[in-house]
């Protein structure tokens, strides 16, 4: 496959984002590999906290959660998703799939990083993703918590703002990252900040990855990822590991989404599940701190 990578020098002086760069190569699985970016911050020898971002963000997003959870005494694992970041960007949409991207980044969770005793906190595909690795190795895994995320199987309803989102992304003449996570926040980003969104995506050949993983949303019960999906969540509703939502309250794509794992997934009985109030679709950058906090204090109490 055709690959971009995004220069070195877009990530230069990004606010707020002192952290040095990780890479692992990883099995393309289309005869090649594949260079994917990971923040690593705190203890090496301290259980691991795995951060995952969602679409169309980068590990960037996290950058206010970083701090706390290392000063928690916390190892922070925030990668880079395939086509996002500092990780390589495969620059045909057909060579992203569902299934490939839960197949490369449980290369880097298992197979690079051999991550165990692990708590996870996914958001958007950060979810999608990160809980079928999940379900590929339960064993792994100490603790989940989701926001704004979900893991469909194609048989609820689907939003309005959703079907709308898919349909920007495949036919907009432009699609303009950082302005797309502005609009996803309640709060107004600093150009810089919106910049920053930007910096991987220099030009249209990078934003592949970008582009296609709304369709690749699992809309009817027969799509590939909506079959996977049911055999995952036969997992997930197995899970008596503590499992915490925090979901924001100001998310028009997700909302009511918590309900499903709290109903589902036996470790969610009982947790003392967050709303985050004033946060939007992006919650990391609206409410960063704030869910830094909720999950230093899930993982202390269970």
């Amino acid at each position: 496959m055709h690959v971009y990578r995004t220069p070195d020098d877009r990530f230069a002086d990004l606010p707020d984002f002192p952290f040095a760069p990780h890479y692992a190569e990883i099995d393309d699985l289309d005869g090649g590999t594949l260079r994917v970016h990971y923040l690593d911050e705190g203890p090496a020898d301290a259980a691991p906290v795995l951060l995952l971002h969602g679409e169309p963000s980068w590990c960037y997003l996290y950058r206010h959660l970083v701090g706390p959870l290392v000063a928690a005494g916390h190892r922070v694992i925030a990668p880079d998703l395939v086509g996002f970041g500092r990780s390589d960007k495969p620059t045909d949409q057909a060579d992203h799939t569902y299934a490939r991207h839960v197949a490369w980044m449980r290369a880097l969770v298992v197979d690079h990083l051999d991550l165990r005793e692990v708590t996870f906190f996914g958001q958007d595909w950060g979810g999608l993703i990160g809980l079928r690795v999940v379900a590929s190795a339960p064993e792994r895994f100490a603790r989940l918590a989701v926001g704004n995320t979900g893991l469909p199987t194609g048989e609820g309803r689907i939003t309005d703002a959703f079907l709308a989102w898919q349909r920007f992304a495949a036919t907009a003449e432009q699609f303009p990252v950082g302005a797309i996570i502005d609009g996803g926040t309640t709060t107004a980003l600093a150009p810089e900040v919106i910049a920053a969104y930007d910096a991987p995506f220099p030009e249209e050949a990078a934003l592949a990855g970008a582009r296609v993983l709304p369709s690749l949303v699992p809309t009817s019960p027969d799509d590939p990822g909506a079959v996977d999906n049911r055999e995952a969540w036969t997992v997930l509703d197995a899970f008596d590991r503590p499992l915490l939502c925090c979901f924001s309250d100001a998310d028009p794509i997700t909302k009511g989404g918590e309900r499903v794992f709290q109903r589902r997934v036996p470790g969610a009985q009982g947790q003392a599940h967050v709303t985050v109030e004033g946060g939007g679709h992006f919650l990391q950058e609206d409410r960063g701190p704030e869910l830094a906090a909720v999950l230093v204090d899930f993982i202390a109490t269970t």
